[in-house]
């Protein structure tokens, strides 16, 4: 095993800001041969900027990194790869027209008498992918496979490097199932085994204490500190990330409790009956009464998602009916449930989500836009009074409302997508992983603005991977498994109960 003792990187007194935000200032960092380190901190802490320091995308303002030894200008990224370093990113940017092998050894193509050899590439691909115990047909096109599968393939290219030193895995389980999951984390410690040094950024703190040796900590672009993971008590980590009471947690579930009084259980203001659409989702009956969070629990693939597209009419049932404040829906669409008071907060942020180029006040005010017509635009002043008004209820780190989108964190994108779906003034609000990928100050921010929006009679459908978010924040859960309804279960079950109806158990 590696010597924990010798660093590989070593970064030093960091500093990088950016039109109107100083993303980091000051910070401190050093990994490890041979060690899993978490790199951890709120949206917006400055984790993707260090890594982006790290792997030459962007270039310090001020500071030195020294890498195995040797003090280093990361020019590019094909020079960090030149290096050793080798990242995973958060979002998956592959090409899914690409097949697997393809994807995995894109730029490193095995050749034969001056063109590709096939042969060898899906043999190469394979292989590395059976390191990982993913058996799929390489040959295939990436994007005919789940998320789950193109992450394991993002991971799969990145340790294709033959050189890698250092491996950076952004978010890599925020996709995965928990078979899954272990599977990573097995590759992990191989790795870990044979020196190389790994920096895992995630936000499920169970994660980070299953597998992590040391944990980094940023708040405001600044370093709060590096600890061994043993000796940081779990509160707190929370409290040094958060930088504030954990308090919250204890208000949330009072809050939760009190909110589940004005729960209007004679009334409906949506109600499913035999709701389904082959192969996507089992026919199923859903109700959601005024002022209640119904929280969707099951795991990856469960059809979650489905029901949220249905939903909201995206996709178009071939079964059973949706009603929606007594009326029956005729026009399954996403413009005719905007008119019926429907919104969706997509899963997927970057492909369903923002519009990059655009900025955070074109972004909040599209749905509202496209809700009122062309004729009726709304002006500059009333843009620009809308988006400083979720700017403000949210919470949105950005300098101004004219910051392009693209130059926010990730969870801060997310807000602008629950800005963009409040602004709509809906009543019934479709939340499909609304915080994932988000740090546990944002997650917490969201959930109790879940619960006050029940507090105001609107409804509420919760999807998330988390199991005890859904269960802080739902009034009642309703369990999936296998694209179709298992059960239901009140706000307040035991969550044993849950995870054994999601596995279809009876014990």
């Amino acid at each position: 095993m590696a010597d924990l003792s010798d660093d590989i990187v070593t970064m030093e007194d960091i500093h990088k800001s950016f039109p109107g935000v100083q993303a980091l200032e000051g910070v401190d960092f050093r990994l490890r041969r041979g060690e899993i380190h978490a790199l951890v901190g709120e949206n917006g802490a400055g984790k993707s900027t260090l890594i982006k320091i790290l792997t030459g995308v962007e270039r310090p303002d001020r500071g030195s990194i020294i890498f195995d030894g040797k003090e280093v200008n990361i020019k590019s990224p094909q020079h960090a790869q030149d290096l050793g370093i080798s990242p995973v990113y958060q979002e998956i940017n592959l090409c899914p027209n690409l097949t697997v092998a393809e994807n995995i050894l894109i730029g490193r193509e095995p050749m034969k008498f001056g063109g590709i050899d096939w042969k060898t590439m899906n043999s190469r691909a394979s292989y590395i992918l059976d390191g990982l115990d993913v058996d799929i047909d390489v040959t295939q096109t990436l994007g005919s496979y789940s998320v789950a599968i193109q992450q394991m393939t993002a991971i799969a290219r990145a340790l294709d490097i033959s050189s890698v030193k250092v491996l950076i895995l952004d978010e890599p389980t925020s996709s995965l199932d928990v078979h899954e999951t272990q599977e990573l984390f097995r590759v992990m410690h191989k790795l870990k085994n044979e020196g190389i040094a790994i920096i895992f950024i995630t936000h499920f703190l169970d994660q980070i204490y299953e597998i992590t040796d040391r944990i980094t900590v940023l708040r405001n672009g600044r370093l709060v500190g590096t600890y061994p993971t043993d000796s940081l008590p779990r509160l707190e980590l929370i409290a040094k990330m958060i930088g504030r009471s954990l308090a919250e947690y204890d208000d949330m579930k009072r809050t939760k409790i009190e909110s589940s009084q004005n729960i209007k259980k004679g009334d409906s203001l949506l109600d499913a009956k035999g709701l389904g659409l082959s192969g996507s989702v089992e026919p199923l009956d859903l109700v959601l009464h005024p002022g209640e969070v119904v929280g969707l629990a099951g795991l990856l693939g469960s059809g979650r998602t489905e029901i949220a597209r249905l939903l909201f009419g995206i996709d178009k049932p071939d079964s059973g009916e949706v009603n929606v404040g007594g009326q029956q829906v005729t026009d399954h669409s996403p413009i005719g449930s905007i008119a019926r008071g429907v919104a969706l907060c997509p899963e997927d942020r970057k492909a369903e989500g923002i519009v990059g180029e655009l900025t955070i006040r074109e972004n909040i005010i599209l749905a509202m836009q496209a809700s009122r017509g062309f004729f009726k635009y709304l002006t500059l002043q009333q843009q620009y009074e809308i988006a400083d008004r979720y700017i403000k209820i949210l919470q949105i780190a950005t300098p101004s409302a004219d910051q392009p989108i693209k130059n926010l964190s990730g969870g801060n994108q997310q807000k602008v997508i629950l800005a963009r779906w409040l602004a709509t003034n809906p009543q019934i609000l479709i939340l499909d992983e609304p915080t994932r990928g988000i740090d546990v100050g944002t997650k917490a921010e969201i959930q109790k603005l879940v619960l006050s929006l029940a507090e105001e009679g609107k409804s509420c459908v919760f999807i998330s991977s988390e199991l005890e978010e859904v269960l802080r924040t739902s009034h009642r859960i309703v369990v999936l498994k296998d694209h179709k309804k298992v059960t239901e279960f009140p706000g307040e079950v035991d969550g044993h109960k849950i995870m054994q109806a999601m596995a279809g158990s009876e014990q």
